[in-house]
């Protein structure tokens, strides 16, 4: 039946209230029938409805063959395609409008083909559409500007995000919410406090997504205190009693250890969502108050309320899955009966927990058989192998994620550069500081302090130093990352001008900051500058000592022969000293040839970790050093009864970007001739210039000439030979070894340095060693 007699409203209240796709077409059919196919506003409103109802296909149709569209009309067809996940398409409807049409695009254009360009990961595209916004005259507008912001966002580069965010002059509601939310995701929590505290200072309007946002990031930084200032405000404002920002101070109070609170404020929702219960169970989890999370769970479960990955997510012990094997595997098998595995969240905490229980096969596992890889999921098992020490896995799986052009995140940049750092690849580190530089991550404070550690343990400690000089932005673990860098490579007076500027600057001081510089202190001989900053750091910043602090003052002493007071020291700690502080004291007992006190230290070592075999050839190292070969055989006996296993030296060179790892007295690499020979050239030379060779690390009662064959084939003697050969002449040698150099390796690379005109770096386990004209830059101390 022919409608007759209508008029164009109409048919717009027809299509406002039209609710099913068969009633729409029937709708459009009348629309064609009564002359309307070619009103603007008609058939803008139905390919609006279309879309609204999903039915992209018949809008994109009806549009295509419109005569004379309009700005709105292009404006609705490419908001469309966005809203229903056809972003390509939306990005190809804005072309057609600039190369076919003379329409100009508004801040609505702008805004709607930025989101696409943001949901489509397109980074280059994204930048260009921005540029395209500023010639336009909309950059400055809010609207865009929300957009562009997200944008910035969602390619995790908080600094461009925060330039264009700045830029507005009156940044309203939503614009901010969205510069707090996405901070947060980014995981600057800092950043999105500060934005809420310049929201007060402007007197922008509160909503309650603001509060929930915001106590996110309190929640994450652990700040109770300000999380309390955000409740009085709420409360004052009236959004306290909303359940979401009811909820976020539930995670606010659980993740600051305040268990009661959070349980108070949990049981005044009057009708707890998942969302809340989601919360409480996150919360109990990382106070591991397991039970109660598992029974707060169960409950969840009797109550038939629909569990989702949050759910799962927060009941996963990620921060402290220690002992929590058998509850993770149930909760895997959980998530893959009610097909919530799928859900990328679940598979990346669980990968997270079984990397971090070092099930690094599970957590594999895992991985592979996940069908829909998210970014996350690659980051925490890159993350699993470099936190393993499974640094080759941990590069090759990032290698595996660049063939498949998965664009990286500062997450991913970090955790590879970490790897970088164990391995000391510096070729390879700078090539993934090339790609944070193209991707423009180098703002990002966690990559820039990576790359300054990556630097710092690949011996390239100026520049890690011209990273930190060129950075804006820098946390407390930036700082340290520089005084560590420093301490590795025994310039412990740059170490503490970067500490003094730190205390100078009202940077928040840590216990690794503190760790740090004692441990420059003491590599370097600074016995009454460590004395100075220990108790500064009790009495001035009110910091009470770890263990890792008492264990560096130990050290400190003992580093410099004063093992009685040393000793003296271990007696007043408040604490029982652990393994590391009578390690300290054994360590400066074979230094220093004091075998009593090394009997004392050893005893005590023995009883707190009889399993580490290291102790036990520090203790035979020091008899025979006293020529006691008796008792260091003694010592080496217990060993082999006990089944230890000494970790094999080994050491890496890096020649043409290819890495060569070198053990003691290999001889299965395809150069071993011309290495042994070059060895042989070398040992020439270097007795002629005065070396010999330094028996004492020949752990067996023989003679002096087959000691000295012992000691002649360790790891770094043949990395340094193999890279005297493989390398220019003139050119610097780097090192790297998995345990501390010995004291004949030591002086026979001090003196392949006097005879080649050669400068060589060494990493070992503890610090850089720069040998250069027979010298070395840790003074002969380490």
């Amino acid at each position: 039946m022919i409608c007759r007699a209508v008029d164009r409203n109409f048919f717009l209240k027809l299509i406002s209230n039209t609710v099913t796709h068969s009633h729409l077409r029937q709708t459009h059919a009348q629309i064609i029938l009564n002359g309307f196919k070619s009103d603007l506003a008609t058939i803008t409103k139905l390919i609006q409805k279309l879309s609204d109802l999903g039915s992209i296909s018949d809008a994109t149709l009806i549009c295509s063959t419109f005569p004379n569209p309009d700005l709105f009309l292009y404006n609705v067809v490419i908001r469309s395609f966005s809203r229903n996940n056809d972003h390509s398409n939306s990005l190809s409807i804005y072309r057609q409008l600039r190369q076919n049409t003379a329409l100009v695009p508004d801040s609505f254009t702008y805004a709607f083909v930025v989101s696409a360009a943001s949901k489509l990961g397109c980074t280059k595209l994204g930048s260009s559409l921005h540029g395209h916004a500023i010639v336009g005259g909309s950059g400055l507008d809010v609207f865009v500007g929300a957009a562009i912001v997200d944008m910035y966002l969602n390619f995790g580069n908080l600094g461009y995000a925060h330039k264009v965010f700045d830029k507005i002059p009156q940044p309203d509601t939503v614009l901010c919410n969205t510069m707090i939310s996405g901070s947060v995701k980014n995981g600057c929590f800092s950043e999105s406090i500060l934005v809420f505290k310049d929201m007060i200072l402007r007197g922008t309007r509160f909503d309650s997504t603001t509060f929930a946002a915001v106590l996110t990031a309190a929640a994450e930084l652990q700040e109770l205190k300000v999380g309390m200032v955000i409740e009085s405000l709420s409360i004052k404002l009236g959004f306290h009693w909303h359940v979401h920002v009811l909820t976020g101070f539930v995670s606010l109070y659980a993740k600051c250890g305040d268990m009661l609170t959070a349980r108070c404020l949990f049981e005044q929702i009057e009708r707890p969502d998942i969302i809340a219960y989601n919360a409480m169970i996150s919360g109990f989890t990382c106070n591991q108050q397991m039970a109660n999370a598992v029974d707060l769970f169960n409950k969840v479960m009797a109550l038939q309320h629909r569990v989702n990955s949050s759910t799962l997510v927060g009941l996963i012990p990620v921060l402290n899955p220690f002992g929590h094997l058998i509850l993770t595997s149930a909760i895997h098998s959980f998530s893959l009966k009610n097909n919530l595995i799928s859900k990328t969240s679940v598979g990346t905490a669980l990968i997270t927990v079984y990397s971090r229980l070092n099930e690094i096969d599970s957590a594999r596992k895992l991985f592979d058989e996940s069908l829909n890889k998210s970014l996350a999921a690659w980051n925490a098992m890159i993350s699993g192998y470099a936190q393993n020490g499974i640094t080759d896995k941990a590069i090759s799986l990032f290698q595996e994620m660049q063939n498949f052009k998965i664009p990286p995140n500062p997450t991913t940049i970090t955790s590879i550069l970490s790897a970088c750092a164990q391995l000391g690849a510096l070729s390879l580190g700078k090539w993934v500081h090339d790609l944070a530089r193209k991707e423009n991550f180098e703002s990002n404070v966690y990559v820039s302090t990576a790359l300054i550690d990556m630097y710092a343990k690949c011996g390239s400690i100026n520049e890690a130093r011209q990273v930190f000089d060129t950075l804006t932005q820098k946390n407390p673990v930036t700082w340290n990352a520089m005084i560590s860098g420093y301490g590795l490579h025994g310039h412990a007076h740059e170490a503490l001008k970067i500490f003094n500027k730190m205390v100078d600057l009202n940077v928040p001081l840590t216990g690794v900051t503190f760790v740090s510089v004692l441990y420059a202190c003491s590599h370097a001989g600074l016995v009454n500058e460590g004395e100075q900053i220990f108790y500064k750091m009790v009495g001035d910043h009110g910091f009470k000592p770890l263990p890792e602090h008492y264990a560096c003052m130990v050290d400190l002493y003992g580093r410099s022969g004063e093992l009685q007071k040393a000793l003296t020291f271990i007696n007043s700690m408040p604490v029982d000293p652990g393994p590391a502080t009578w390690g300290a004291l054994l360590s400066a007992c074979k230094t220093h040839k004091n075998t009593d006190l090394a009997r004392l230290a050893s005893d005590k070592l023995f009883e707190l970790d009889p399993e580490n075999v290291g102790y036990h050839v520090l203790l035979s190292n020091i008899h025979t050093a006293d020529k006691n070969y008796h008792e260091a055989a003694s010592v080496r006996q217990v060993v082999k009864n006990q089944n230890l296993v000494k970790t094999p030296g080994c050491t890496l060179i890096e020649i043409n970007k290819i890495p060569h790892v070198f053990t003691s007295g290999q001889r299965s690499h395809d150069q071993t001739d011309a290495i042994y020979a070059m060895l042989e050239k070398l040992m020439g030379k270097m007795r002629e210039a005065g070396f010999q060779t330094d028996t004492v690390t020949a752990l067996h009662d023989v003679e002096d000439e087959e000691k000295e064959l012992m000691v002649k084939v360790h790891s770094e003697k043949l990395a340094i030979a193999f890279g005297l050969m493989n390398t220019e002449t003139g050119s610097e040698i780097r090192i790297m070894k998995n345990l501390r150099v010995c004291i004949d390796c030591h002086n026979f690379t001090k003196f392949v340095s006097k005879v080649t005109e050669r400068v060589i770096v060494v990493r070992d386990a503890n610090r850089f060693h720069h040998f250069k004209d027979g010298q070395c830059s840790c003074g002969d101390y380490w």
